[in-house]
């Protein structure tokens, strides 16, 4: 008889990637490993009152929500704390360690974040205690002063942000004080930007599992990925990919993704506490099947080993290479990435997905060519773009998802 998982599916308002999964899962069917069979299923979730000692029928849960919304928030916790079921990402560390946190964790290891301060806010919190507290502690502060630590150009982003709001590029003090006043009760960061750059870049990562994208942040949310996958020569190319998965293992994420700039050989990344990374279609497009099919591997990889949920963090690992001083940058690097490949089991996935998914990409590749996903295209896009652009982008990633699939292909002969 064959073993059962239950993926859990914790949603907010997508429907492309969701389906895609859905459809994938149940196209791969029962797989086999290690002599036994087991079948994955899938079930969208939905949010009530619960016991906190009650026993969930999910092995595996996708987040997507509990970023932004209380319940599902506290579920998730009481899921891996009580119940180890496990959970991409960690609510935890999502919660506590924004992005203000990956920030100060990378500067730690010696990883090369701009120069960044925090400033209070510009509105004070609604409380009553907060006057006769800054009365006493919360002088009055230079804003010019630490624009000039920082150095401009810069850019004034929230420090738990996300999807680039109350993001503002700053040129001058006069830009300066009216952004600043601007930001009302949001708490922000001012960071050095990084100009002159010759590649931006986006990589996504499921797992051991990372998309090292070229990205134009500057064009239409629907056209910033770029097809080219030569972009970047093959050491930077390592040291891109190293970065997002360290942060990813470092937090206990699975599911993030992670911009680095590269300017004169170096990569600085500059934003990477993402917890519900870009999977849409018309934004990903080319690169949207590679993204369903590594989360199903990781998906199918994790539910079926009975990889344990880990809630928490080993800083020390990483804090011994950072401060030993006998370490260059670049074997830092190589001994951040076999503590990252380490913990999301590099080797063994590889393994896994050559014994019970020799077939997956096959399968995503047929998917990609039939009318299940053409449908899928006309409806996300349907969905989510205005009408008068609607023909446009439906034919735009029939012909990127479509060139993706002859790729593979090529590859393949």
């Amino acid at each position: 008889m064959a073993s059962r998982h239950l993926i859990g599916l914790l949603l907010a308002t997508e429907e492309d990637w969701p389906t895609a999964f859905e459809t994938l899962l149940a196209r791969l069917g029962p797989i086999t490993w290690r002599g036994a069979t087991h079948e994955l299923t899938t079930e969208r979730i939905v949010h009530e009152p619960f016991d906190l000692r009650y026993t969930p029928r999910h092995q595996l849960i996708i987040d997507r929500l509990a970023w932004w919304y209380e319940v599902p928030r506290e579920w998730l916790k009481k899921l891996a704390l009580m119940d180890e079921v496990y959970l991409l990402n960690n609510p935890f560390t999502f919660q506590a360690m924004e992005k203000h946190s990956a920030y100060c964790a990378m500067m730690r290891l010696g990883i090369k974040v701009p120069n960044t301060w925090l400033i209070p806010h510009k509105l004070p919190p609604d409380n009553p205690r907060y006057v006769q507290m800054a009365e006493r502690y919360s002088p009055d502060f230079d804003l010019d002063y630490v624009a000039e630590q920082v150095g401009y150009p810069l850019y004034m982003k929230p420090f738990d942000g996300g999807m680039w709001v109350g993001v503002t590029r700053i040129e001058s003090s006069e830009e300066l004080h009216r952004a600043y006043e601007e930001s009302g009760e949001r708490l922000m960061h001012l960071q050095a930007a990084v100009d002159d750059f010759e590649v931006f870049t986006r990589s996504l990562s499921i797992g051991p599992q990372t998309k090292v994208m070229q990205y134009d942040p500057s064009a239409h949310g629907h056209y910033r990925y770029s097809v080219d996958a030569e972009f970047l020569e093959p050491e930077l190319h390592w040291e891109v990919e190293t970065i997002g998965r360290l942060v990813n293992a470092f937090f206990r994420w699975e599911f993030n993704s992670c911009e680095v700039i590269v300017k004169d050989g170096e990569a600085f990344p500059i934003d990477y506490a993402n917890a519900s990374p870009d999977m849409a279609m018309v934004s990903l497009h080319y690169h949207f099947p590679w993204a369903i099919q590594a989360l199903v591997a990781w998906c199918a990889f994790c539910a079926v080993s009975g990889r344990s949920m880990r809630v928490n963090q080993n800083t020390r690992d990483y804090f011994e290479v950072a401060d030993d001083p006998t370490l260059p940058y670049e074997e830092k690097l190589r001994r951040y990435r076999r503590l990252a490949d380490t913990y999301f089991q590099a080797d063994a996935f590889e393994e896994f997905r050559a014994e019970a998914l020799p077939n997956l990409e096959e399968l995503t590749v047929e998917y990609v060519e039939s009318s299940d996903f053409d449908d899928l295209i006309l409806h996300a896009v349907q969905l989510e773009v205005e009408p008068e652009n609607q023909e446009k982008l439906i034919e735009r990633s029939r012909s990127a998802c479509g060139a993706w699939a002859a790729d593979r292909r090529a590859a393949t002969v």
